[in-house]
């Protein structure tokens, strides 16, 4: 094919969706970018069979590191750029095209559309760290934002602030500028759902060779990874609870059989599909969240309520302090929390922003945007101050395990600020219960995208290819767990954080790749 450089060349395009696919074996997908990465994910298998998991975790952590420290201006300028992207686009006149053209129609509620997008983007994060953040802020656990004194009513406040600075639109704007950016050259333009398509302006008919196939792999490689890790971080988590609550040895056995359950559970969503499994889980995901959040806040109404405009004037006061990376003296907080955080949702992007896509047609961009960014930075809002202000006000009157010894153990922090609270057991199972049923919801979303990308942009490819993927991810897990725990776990976690670096490059060459894409939808509206 030749390459159309003209300026509307996005519209001529003559690549059909999945016409590069190999169909063999029940299976239909994209040549080379399934084999490419299938055979990366093996080798990798192997490798951490054979190599030692704490060697492996000294070495990327290494590179990790390495990564975060010389490019932690590109991270947090980047990071900044992308909200001002967003922002603009709801004031501008490109807020008005509608994902799927002027008559398309929106394939799930609002309230549905919301409960699978803030499930599959950082459910789970906030059942892991809404507790142990704040507190690790307030009692400098380890450093504090902006060298501010620990255990101090200034602290406390900035703990909120900062907690917030890095769950709320900073994170949803990269999850936005991805999501926006495959929903738009895929509905309104014809392409595959894929991450090479939004690079069309720019590559023109190259984007179908191997130039979108490294985008394609290194998205492929990132999503697999993340989830594994958070899999088995859950795993974790989720057995502490146990043992916390039930005194369950938390041992290999009782963590890889959590895998083991969650991972058929996520087989059966993923065989039902999104309307059948990822909205009914995700639904029930909120719900259940709904019921913790406004208990918790209940029988701690004074401390609950007071802490929400704390937790809001942190979050405005200090979002451009936070933002701005010259001069910092706190650089080695900022470099253990901020920049590690903007690494690890940008390496998370091309899943979160897939399957939001996934499930966006019908949505104007301003309503899209506004959405994805003010949505969950509000719940988060609530979750935060709740959470973190408890844990905090636990923390000042030396109340229960997190007052007496404070910070010990990040997966127990959320079980033992529940201790001190009335029905604590059964705060703690229901935790546990929305721990599992979050990552269900995280695995079945990501074999979704997984097999979309390998799939060559199709949404509707075999049922078994979807099952693959989801087994994959809870055999990766759980073969990490096996061989080295903790340690092999937190090695595929520096892996994936290191990939965020192209995929830095890549989002922002994918914001003027959009931009060019909208002129010419709007050129076409004329």
């Amino acid at each position: 094919m030749s390459i159309n450089r003209d300026k509307y060349s996005i519209d001529n395009t003559d690549y059909t969706v999945g016409q590069d696919n190999v169909q063999k074996w029940g299976f239909d997908v994209h040549n080379p970018v399934f084999g490419i990465s299938a055979s990366l994910i093996g080798l990798f298998l192997v490798a951490i069979l054979v190599v030692d998991p704490e060697t492996s975790k000294s070495f990327l952590d290494g590179i990790k590191w390495q990564i975060i420290g010389t490019f932690d201006s590109l991270f947090m300028w980047s990071a900044n750029i992308f909200v001002i992207f967003c922002l603009g686009l709801i004031v501008s006149p490109y807020g008005k095209i509608r994902l799927g053209g002027d008559d398309a129609k929106a394939d799930y509620s609002r309230m549905s559309w919301i409960a699978m997008l803030f499930a599959a983007g950082m459910g789970i994060g906030l059942m892991f760290w809404g507790v142990a953040e704040p507190v690790a802020y307030f009692t400098g656990w380890y450093e504090t934002p902006l060298n501010v004194a620990a255990n101090t009513p200034e602290a406390a406040q900035l703990a909120l602030g900062a907690t917030m600075f890095h769950w709320g639109l900073h994170p949803w704007a990269i999850y936005g500028v991805v999501a926006l950016s495959l929903a738009f050259f895929s509905y309104n333009k014809g392409l595959p759902l894929s991450m090479r398509s939004v690079f069309y302006p720019i590559l023109g008919d190259r984007t179908w060779g191997w130039a979108g196939h490294i985008v394609d792999i290194l998205a492929v490689i990132a999503t697999l990874f993340g989830l594994a890790t958070s899999l088995g971080l859950g795993a974790q988590q989720a057995a502490s609870g146990f043992h916390h609550v039930l005194g369950i040895d938390n041992d290999l056995f009782l963590q890889i059989s959590i895998i083991f359950i969650v991972t058929l559970l996520a087989v059966v969503s993923v065989i039902r599909g999104i309307d059948g499994g990822v909205k009914v889980i995700s639904n029930i995901n909120m719900l259940l969240a709904l019921v913790l959040l406004v208990f918790v806040a209940l029988v701690t109404f004074a401390v609950s309520m007071g802490t929400i405009p704390t937790t809001i004037m942190g979050y405005v006061k200090n979002i451009i302090p936070l933002s701005n990376p010259i001069g910092r003296e706190d650089e080695a907080w900022m470099h253990g929390w901020t920049v590690f955080y903007w690494a690890w949702w940008i390496s998370w992007s091309p899943f979160v922003g897939m399957f939001i896509a996934r499930i966006s047609r019908g949505r104007t961009i301003r309503e899209f945007i506004t959405a994805v960014l003010l949505v969950p930075t509000g719940v988060t809002v609530l979750w935060m101050s709740v959470f973190g202000g408890i844990a905090i006000d636990q923390v000042v009157n030396n109340v229960g395990t997190l007052g007496t010894e404070g910070l010990t153990e990040v997966p127990l922090a959320m079980f033992q600020m529940f201790d001190a609270l009335p029905m604590g057991n059964v705060l703690s199972m229901l935790a546990v219960l929305l721990v599992l049923v979050f990552f269900i919801t995280s695995s079945d979303s990501g074999s979704l995208v997984i097999d979309s990308i390998t799939a060559g942009g199709k949404v509707d490819a075999p049922v078994p290819q979807r099952v693959f993927w989801a087994f994959i991810e809870g055999a990766i897990a759980a073969a990490l767990l096996w061989v080295g725990g903790t340690q092999a776990i937190e090695a595929l976690q520096a892996g994936a954080i290191s990939t965020a670096l192209p995929f830095t490059v890549i989002l922002l060459v994918m914001c003027v790749s959009l931009i060019m894409g909208l002129r010419t939808e709007q050129h076409n509206r004329k």
